[in-house]
This record gives C-alpha cells, sequence and structure tokens, in this order.
C-alpha cells in the first residue's frame, strides 16, 4: 500500500524513542506533504513527496490519497476492564440520585456488583462480550491494548477472567497485553484487605501463572480497598514471577501511594484524579530507574462519567513526566472504548496540546505496556496501525470539534477495518 499527499504524516521517527516526555510531547514529529509505504503489514518507508522515489513494481499495489488528510499512528490503550457482565446502568440512575460512587459500593453495588454478574456468567458469554467490545474499540482506532481482571473477586473468578484475557489475545489482530488486577476489592465473603491479598498472593498468583500467566500484576490503592502495604506485598509477589505491578491510585484520596508505586517499581500510576505536589515529585524521581519511569496514566472518560476532577496532565507535562492517555473502559465508572473521545477530552479538560494529546495516546500508551518497539510510532518496521483523519486544516480540529469523529479510516497491520 502507498498513501500519498498526506497533509500531516504524524509519529514517523528515523529512530523512534521509547517514550517522549515533558516539552518532548508537543514536538511529536509531523511531516507535511509526506507519502507512507506499507508492505505485509509493516511500516516500510516514509518521506516527503518532493522526495518520492518512484514505485518501480505497481502489480498489487493499493495507492490511497490522502490529500489533506493526516495519518497517525493507531490509539494504544494501556488501561482497560474489557471482560466484565452485563452493565451497571442502575447505578447510574443511582447516582444521578444523588448517591457518591463510595455509597453504592457500600450498599454492595460497584465491583462487587459486577463480581455478582461475573461469576453467573459462563466463560463463553464472557468471552463473547468482550469480543465485541474489543472489535468496537478496533473500529474507533486502537491498535494495541491493556486488559485488566478484577471482577472475579475470588480465585476461580479471576483465573475465568484470565482465560477470557488469554482467548482475546490469542484471537486479535493487534497485541494484547493481559493483567492481573488481583486486588480490586475485597470479595463479600472474605474477613479484610489483608486476608485477601494473603489469598492472592499465595493462591491466585501462582495458580494463574501455572494457567498461562500474565504480563502486570494491578491493584487498586484506595480508602475502603486496599493500602500502601498491600499493593508493596503484592507487587513484590509478582516480582518473584517476573511480573511488573500497576497501581491504581488517587482516585479519590492521595495518601502516598504514588511514591510507593515508584518505590515498588510499578511501571505505571493509574487515576491521579487527586494529584499532590509531593506525588508529582516522586514521579520525577523515578524518571531515572534503570529499567524505565513509572508512567502516569490520566483516565479522562472515568472522571467525566463520575463527574470527578480530571487528572492534572497539563501540570505532569509541565513538570517533564511522560503523561500517557487511556479509557479505563469498565462497566462501573467509564463505560466507553473510546480512545478518540478520551484524547477530544484531555484536550478539552486538561488543555493538552494536539501532539501532546496524541503522543499520550500513542507513543507513550504504548511504552506504558512495553510495546513500543511493535506500535505507537509510524517508524520503520513498526506494525502499519494507523489512522487517517477525516480532511482539515489543522491537527486542532480533532479537539475543537469535540463532538465529532476525526477518525475517517483505521488500518491495522495493514488492511482497512470500518471505522465508527
Amino acid at each position: 500500500m502507498l498513501l500519498k499527499n498526506i497533509r500531516g504524516l504524524v509519529g514517523a521517527f528515523e529512530t523512534p524513542p521509547p517514550f517522549v516526555a515533558g516539552s518532548e510531547m508537543s514536538r511529536f514529529p509531523v511531516l507535511e506533504e509526506a507519502w507512507l509505504a506499507v508492505e505485509a503489514g509493516r511500516v516500510v518507508d516514509w518521506g516527503e513527496m518532493s522526495d518520492f522515489p518512484g514505485i518501480a513494481d505497481w502489480s498489487g499495489l493499493q495507492v490511497l490519497d490522502c490529500s489533506g488528510r493526516f495519518v497517525l499512528p493507531a490509539w494504544c490503550d494501556s488501561h482497560t476492564h474489557l471482560v466484565f457482565a452485563g452493565n451497571r446502568a442502575g447505578e447510574f440512575q443511582n447516582r444521578l440520585d444523588g448517591m457518591s460512587y463510595q455509597e453504592i459500593a457500600a450498599k454492595g453495588g460497584g465491583i462487587l456488583n459486577s463480581a455478582k454478574a461475573l461469576e453467573e456468567s459462563s466463560e463463553e458469554v464472557l468471552f463473547a462480550a468482550a469480543w465485541g467490545r474489543l472489535q468496537a474499540a478496533m473500529r474507533d482506532g486502537v491498535g494495541a491494548m491493556e486488559i485488566k481482571t478484577g471482577y472475579g473477586l475470588s480465585v476461580a473468578g479471576e483465573l475465568k477472567s484470565l482465560s477470557v484475557v488469554a482467548r482475546l489475545r490469542a484471537n486479535a489482530p493487534i497485541p494484547v497485553r493481559a493483567t492481573l488486577l488481583g486486588l480490586h476489592a475485597v470479595p463479600a465473603d472474605c474477613e479484610d484487605a489483608s486476608a485477601w491479598t494473603e489469598t492472592a498472593i499465595r493462591d491466585l498468583l501462582p495458580q494463574a501463572m501455572a494457567q498461562g500467566g500474565c504480563d502486570y500484576i494491578d491493584g487498586f490503592c484506595e480508602q475502603g480497598y486496599f493500602d500502601a502495604s498491600h499493593l508493596q506485598a503484592w507487587a513484590q509477589a509478582g516480582r518473584k514471577w517476573g511480573l511488573r505491578s500497576k497501581w491504581h491510585v488517587n482516585q479519590f484520596n492521595a495518601f502516598g501511594g504514588v511514591a510507593e508505586a515508584v518505590a515498588s517499581g510499578a511501571r505505571s500510576v493509574d487515576h491521579l484524579e487527586v494529584c499532590m505536589p509531593e506525588d508529582v515529585r516522586a514521579l520525577q524521581a523515578g524518571m531515572i530507574a534503570p529499567d524505565g519511569p513509572t508512567f502516569p496514566v490520566a483516565l479522562p472518560g472515568c472522571s467525566h462519567f463520575l463527574s470527578i476532577p480530571y487528572a492534572p496532565g497539563r501540570a505532569l507535562i509541565d513538570a517533564g513526566l511522560p503523561l500517557v492517555l487511556a479509557t479505563d473502559h469498565n462497566p462501573g465508572s467509564a463505560p466507553s472504548g473510546s480512545m478518540t473521545r478520551a484524547v477530544q477530552r484531555a484536550m478539552v479538560t486538561m488543555r493538552l496540546k494536539p501532539l501532546e494529546a496524541i503522543a499520550a495516546a500513542t507513543l507513550n500508551g504504548a511504552a506504558a505496556m512495553d510495546l513500543a518497539h511493535e506500535v505507537g510510532t509510524l517508524s520503520r518496521d513498526r506494525r502499519a496501525n494507523f489512522l487517517v483523519t477525516r480532511p482539515m486544516d489543522h491537527l486542532i480540529e480533532m479537539g475543537y470539534y469535540f463532538d465529532e469523529n476525526p477518525i475517517d479510516w483505521v488500518f491495522l497491520n495493514g488492511t482497512r477495518v470500518d471505522s465508527r
């Protein structure tokens, strides 16, 4: 395939960096009046139209005229909870009636509600529903995804969820990372958070690794759920299996979890709707870690749906950090898998510049999943997972027309899929 007359080719690096941080994010490369060549599902070359070398062999070549359009890497969604049963629309009504997220959870709703629904659902039913969500996300432009468990709330339930994620990975045309969210909430039949943490370390994690394993482990560090000491123990257990941790942290309260996550070598800290100066300093200190930084992941869809503060994306970038954007797609607090909408919301609510938002949702999202060698840029030999916008004069129009889909065409492994 040859894409020609591209208005702006975004994210094409001669030598792609592992991630971009701070002011580098606004310098995410854009090559004007460009061409892009794809073969066997990979990017093979690119350049300016003025230096186009011509075509030696036209046989079987598909040519796409991208006049007036931008071409950018496919979205990399590093935070989803795609495996769940049913929905929690009733709880949405509760919130409209004035109940808070915490009040709903205290009455047996929230995560416990989803756990009950998952327990009553077969693996086949869970897979079919999650597969539909994954296909919808790909049509929206997602070219890589991390899927977390977390609604099992039992050893058997979490293993069932992890099995579904493994099936999704085996069938998906895009890279899929599997994360064992073993510490999401305390099961109803468990004594307390410490008891469940012990069970997760002793029983769940070894059985998960024997079943086929995962790429990361995760936990919810929040008042009423698990504290930093539980997450530290969980992270240490994961390290023994060669797994890095990810932390849900600072969604409603800040009590030192970010610093503890960085000290534990976490790959990312996700949510950060409440973010204190000491949290930013801890993330800055972690930038020099030998195995890479702890990425701050903002989830604007969750903030929008729960009507809670947005993570301070502008401040995190200005502090020199490698911000990531993701959807948090789940039935309770972010029932949307649209990365396009997440990017638009981040521009509007966090004051992210277009290239910063794109970098956060592509290369940095890939880096937060250790997939930057495969996706996240349009560099040579990377997967040909890319998006073609509708005709527009400037990328700022992606956020300006915040209720419109700016993406006309989605390509995964060089093959076009129907966009929304």
